[in-house]
């Protein structure tokens, strides 16, 4: 299975004026911005480390999934949450022909945790051997930062001033996810069961 972000979420998303005010950095001078591409950086290491840790995905965009083997036919769940739309699903064989799966043939079942891909009949189209389904969806809890959980967008804040605080640090005893963070997104962790596959 392969997971390929293709897009990426925008500079004018992120909270640079939030995360300045966080680490009550000093305003009004005339090199305001001098740090921004660093707090920046922190930033989006943040979001990757709390999406990494939940497999939910915090700001919106598209993603493009593969895979060789169906989990369930009956309904296959997607790698992350919350995803609001299947772009595109087909079959690509072994001698790299397409097959774009007609969209009345297949449905979004949404869910906090674990959003499935469901046949409309019984089945999902067989993946022959050596093909691969590919499905394209948007993922995300919206395209600013407000859309995002309360708590959530806390812990990317705090999380992200560890980073800074830490910046020269290079030991691992410092490498760990702070406790606060850790409790904020808590109840994001998709629990996983049957020997590691999530249900």
């Amino acid at each position: 299975m392969m997971l390929i972000e293709e897009t990426a979420v925008s500079p004018a998303a992120l909270p640079l004026a939030e995360f300045k005010a966080h680490l009550r950095l000093g305003t009004g001078f005339a090199d305001d911005d001098i740090q921004d591409p660093v707090l920046e950086s922190f930033l989006r290491a943040a979001i990757a480390a709390i999406e990494g840790r939940t497999g939910k995905v915090l700001l919106e965009r598209e993603f493009s999934w593969a895979l060789h083997q169906w989990r369930d036919a009956a309904g296959q769940a997607l790698p992350v949450a919350p995803v609001s739309a299947v772009l595109s699903f087909s079959l690509r064989n072994r001698a790299d022909e397409v097959e774009v799966i007609d969209p009345a043939l297949y449905r979004l079942e949404q869910d906090a945790h674990r959003p499935l891909v469901r046949p409309v009949g019984t089945f999902l189209p067989a993946i022959g051997r050596g093909a691969v389904a590919e499905i394209r969806f948007r993922a995300g809890y919206g395209a600013g930062w407000p859309d995002i959980p309360a708590d959530l967008a806390q812990a990317v804040l705090m999380l992200a001033a560890h980073y800074y605080e830490y910046r020269h640090e290079t030991s691992l005893s410092s490498g760990c996810m702070p406790f606060g963070v850790a409790s904020l997104i808590e109840r994001y962790r998709t629990v996983r069961l049957l020997g590691g596959g999530a249900r």
